[in-house]
């Protein structure tokens, strides 16, 4: 028998929940894993390529392990008043949950049938970081994964352990991100593609705070162990694009511009662009930036801003959801664009991000 307050019991249960998928061919894999022993009780959930476990204090757990239903025991307690004492306690092959003259019944698989993620072998690169400092590397590239891809190494990110540094890449074909964190410690070089599920999981689960998040990177898995969680995940086996090819040196003509006047002008001239395509062109005169949009109705929008360019004249054209990503993803008062001519890819960068990058590939309009 387990008794304690609902948020000891909700808060872990609401951590591993994320990656509960609600329609399984294996029914044990809706279930959440309840590990009872002493004053601790730990909460694992898997999809079979992701593993999180969270970890809670309460009062008299037993030695005891079983399933349940993961989204109806979360619904059950998400329900409950805020200072409600509850009760679990297992009844044959069922799990009775009670808070003061309620009373649930639930039906549990066997612990013994519950699949795990085996521990990972060979090289392993350890080191930790912040939980804000991961929490905003993954967030200036995540939004470049590609999300469906037949070429499945790029439905996920590149974590590069190599110089003391950690790399992050995320790249769908059309666009790149690339951001770097200095760790600190010089470690063996070690790559990983984490998958996109995993990605979007931690940063739901990280915190803003300067509390320790440790990582182990693994040739086929990783593990993230912060506060009362961890989170272990296989990884994409495949070979990731060389980033450092795609992201261009010798583009000469630059233009400096505030990011807000960028960002609302590109979702005006978006509201007019080809629903398909989604394209814009970027006319660049000297000290003038013009970005046109048109449709199949034949309908234009055009859009004029005073820029920092002295370069050659120019006529690109650009995906506009791709600019609008990093604009809307990653802060920061002024970016420089660097172009090539009008079939290379631009280079974005921000003045107050220096280890961060964003190439975007033109399209023809």
């Amino acid at each position: 028998m387990i008794k304690a307050k609902r948020d000891d019991i909700l808060g872990p249960l609401s951590a591993v929940s994320g990656i509960i998928e609600r329609r399984h061919t294996l029914p044990i894999l809706s279930n959440v894993l309840l590990d009872g022993s002493g004053d601790a009780l730990a909460f694992l959930a898997t999809d079979i390529e992701i593993q999180i476990t969270a970890h809670s204090t309460v009062g008299g757990a037993e030695a005891k392990s079983l399933t349940v239903g993961a989204r109806k025991l979360l619904d059950i307690l998400r329900a409950l008043p805020e200072a409600a004492e509850v009760t679990l306690q297992q009844q044959d092959k069922r799990l009775l949950v009670k808070a003061g003259k309620s009373r649930f019944i639930l039906q549990t698989l066997p612990a013994e049938d519950f699949p795990r993620l085996a521990k990972p072998e060979g090289e392993v690169a350890r080191f930790t970081l912040q939980q804000k400092a991961l929490r905003r590397v993954l967030a200036l590239v995540q939004y470049a994964m590609a999300q469906q891809d037949i070429r499945y190494y790029l439905n996920g990110l590149l974590m590069v352990v190599e110089d003391g540094r950690l790399k992050v890449v995320a790249t769908d074909g059309h666009r790149l991100a690339f951001a770097t964190l200095d760790l600190g410690v010089k470690l063996p070089r070690q790559e990983a593609i984490v998958p996109r599920k995993t990605v979007l999981e931690l940063g739901k689960l990280l915190a803003e705070s300067e509390d320790e998040v440790r990582i182990q990177l693994a040739s086929t898995q990783a593990a993230f162990s912060f506060g009362a969680v961890e989170l272990v995940t296989k990884l994409i086996d495949g070979k990731f694009p060389d980033y450092t090819r795609v992201i261009p040196t010798q583009h000469k003509n630059r233009l400096q511009i505030e990011r807000e006047p960028l960002r609302q002008a590109l979702q005006r001239a978006a509201i007019l662009s080809n629903e398909k395509f989604r394209g814009v062109r970027w006319v660049l005169g000297d000290g003038s930036l013009k970005i046109v949009s048109s449709n199949a109705e034949q309908e234009e929008a055009q859009e004029e801003l005073e820029v920092n360019y002295a370069g050659e004249a120019l006529d690109i054209g650009f995906n506009v959801n791709y600019l609008l990503d990093v604009l809307n993803n990653v802060a920061g008062a002024e970016i420089e664009c660097a172009f090539g001519d009008s079939s290379s890819s631009a280079l974005i960068s921000y003045a107050s991000e220096k280890e961060f990058k964003y190439v975007v590939m033109p399209m023809r309009i």
